[in-house]
């Protein structure tokens, strides 16, 4: 592991970057947008699905999205329905 010595002042120049960085990023892309909508890839890392079923799933309508250019999109709350409406329940063979 290296180290390195860095004067208080360019450290404190550092930090302010950072932060005014994450604040023009945060702009570019409203928080809403962030966390109302999901891509393919996110979808199917939340399922532990491929994107071939991802697309199996958008083909028999079991899943709403939304399409800009050549990219799908979906609806948190979508999901959430989905996998509640897909729940299994399994019966407790441990309980009286």
């Amino acid at each position: 592991m290296e180290f390195k010595i860095v004067e208080s002042r360019t450290f404190d120049r550092l930090k302010q970057c950072l932060r005014e960085l994450l604040e023009r990023s945060n702009r570019l892309r409203p928080s809403s947008v962030q966390e109302d909508w999901w891509d393919n890839q996110d979808i199917c890392r939340l399922l532990d699905i491929s994107p071939r079923t991802l697309q199996t799933y958008r083909d028999k309508g079991l899943l709403p999205y939304s399409q800009v250019g050549h990219k799908c999109y979906y609806k948190v709350q979508d999901i959430e329905q989905f996998i509640e409406e897909n729940r299994i329940e399994t019966l407790n063979k441990n309980k009286p």
